[in-house]
């Protein structure tokens, strides 16, 4: 049984570890005000028909706090990287000086470093309902070993652990919250 304990266990760590994975890619779409190449991420370019990373097809930098630089590695895709940009929805304007792409990264307001931290919040209980529902399964499985001769002692242990577990993922989640809150709101 300590075996299948064990599997249990391992198999909730491995799902809270892929949410907070997640959580984390998340966070680095919401923009700080400060240029960073992962704010283009999450951007797709079509490269000759088929749907390709930007980061495969450009060499993204940051040129100063303020700036981006797009150096595509073929010239015949500036156009393309450009419609990417913006298919992406960022908020970003490319601007092309017909070598490469520069992005200006306008300075956050007030108003919007409060949005932003709480659209981080919101993500953050998202990776919550998460951790409660990896949580709930890891419980269920739990309760079919109870079912094939689990003592009633192990399954309070179990649960227990699988508490632990949930209750440390959720403050991994914190903890990397706070960082980007702090990130977000220094100007």
């Amino acid at each position: 049984m300590t075996e299948e304990l064990n599997m249990i266990y391992d198999e909730l760590k491995s799902s809270n570890a892929s949410t907070v994975s997640h959580y984390e890619i998340e966070l680095s779409k919401i923009r700080a005000g400060k240029a960073s190449p992962a704010m283009l991420q999450t951007v797709v370019v079509d490269y000759y028909g088929s749907p390709t990373p930007l980061q495969q097809v450009a060499n993204v930098n940051t040129m100063d706090a303020r700036t981006i630089s797009v150096q595509p590695w073929e010239k015949s895709m500036l156009e393309e990287i450009m419609k990417g940009i913006i298919n992406a929805n960022l908020g970003f304007a490319p601007q092309s000086n017909g070598e490469s792409l520069l992005i200006s990264v306008p300075p956050l307001t007030e108003e919007r470093r409060r949005d932003l931290v709480k659209q981080a919040k919101v993500e953050m209980e998202n990776a919550k309902v998460g951790f409660r529902n990896n949580r709930k399964d890891a419980i269920d499985m739990l309760k079919l070993l109870k079912d094939d001769g689990l003592s009633e002692d192990m399954m309070k242990d179990g649960e227990s652990e699988i508490q632990s577990i949930t209750n440390t993922s959720s403050k991994r989640v914190e903890d990397v919250f706070d960082v980007k809150e702090k990130d977000i709101m220094t100007i």
